[in-house]
């Protein structure tokens, strides 16, 4: 197998969508993320997007809460007319930053997880191709950079035993010198897709792998949901 079928191949394990169990979230906000996978030169990449300055002023449209000039991937709360996740995510991603849902080969949706401000956020996992081209929307969006994933599994990775919004990393773009601080849950969404596609414990955290961290996440989302698992 190529790197890209490797790689949809470990996500098949963590596919929520494969999976029996639920857990019950309706009475809680309900958001989607989408994150972009593609290969270049042999390594997994993925895409993401700096909010616009602009955004907190001039858009009140149904949003994460994502202060201005924050890193995240693209996604939104979920509309009504939204079918399920997956739609939300690629609805979103659309519009912010011109990717077309029939572009995104999806290939897993992941344990939602949940935000500090108790919305459930689920990922939503996709390939695109390589030479995809952004074309933000000005009033979201203010800069669309492209990540090696292995950046979420270096040395600079500091899981914490609780998972709360703690990773951090920092991204210097290499032909612009852009440099871009990634923390909160986009960092936690990272580290979790990082683990995933790469089958690779982080440095200096041996203790973290993507079992164990799913596991994790399943257990603090049971605790603020109040709600068992039926596994």
């Amino acid at each position: 197998m190529d790197v890209k079928e490797e790689t949809m191949a470990a996500f098949e394990l963590f596919d929520a969508r494969k999976q029996a169990s639920t857990i019950e979230v309706a009475e809680l906000p309900q958001a989607s993320v989408l994150v972009p996978l593609f290969v270049r030169s042999g390594k997994i990449h993925t895409l993401m997007t700096q909010r616009s300055e602009q955004v907190t002023a001039t858009y009140s449209g149904p949003k994460l809460r994502v202060g201005a000039g924050e890193v995240c991937f693209p996604g939104g709360k979920r509309d009504p007319s939204d079918k399920d996740e997956v739609h939300t995510a690629l609805r979103e991603a659309h519009e912010e930053i011109g990717l077309l849902p029939g572009d995104v080969h999806v290939t897993c949706k992941l344990l939602p997880i949940i935000s500090k401000n108790a919305i459930i956020v689920t990922p939503v996992v996709g390939f695109i191709p390589d030479s995809f081209r952004a074309h933000p929307s000005p009033a979201e969006v203010s800069a669309v950079f492209t990540v090696p994933l292995d950046l979420f599994i270096g040395p600079t990775a500091s899981p914490k035993a609780t998972l709360v919004p703690s990773l951090s990393f920092d991204f210097v773009e290499p032909h612009t010198g852009a440099r871009y601080h990634i923390w909160g849950l986009t960092a936690m969404v990272a580290f979790v897709v990082a683990s995933i596609a790469l089958k690779t414990k982080a440095k200096g955290h041996e203790t973290f792998n993507a079992e164990g961290l799913m596991s994790m996440l399943r257990q603090r989302l049971e605790q603020r949901t109040r709600t068992p698992s039926k596994l």
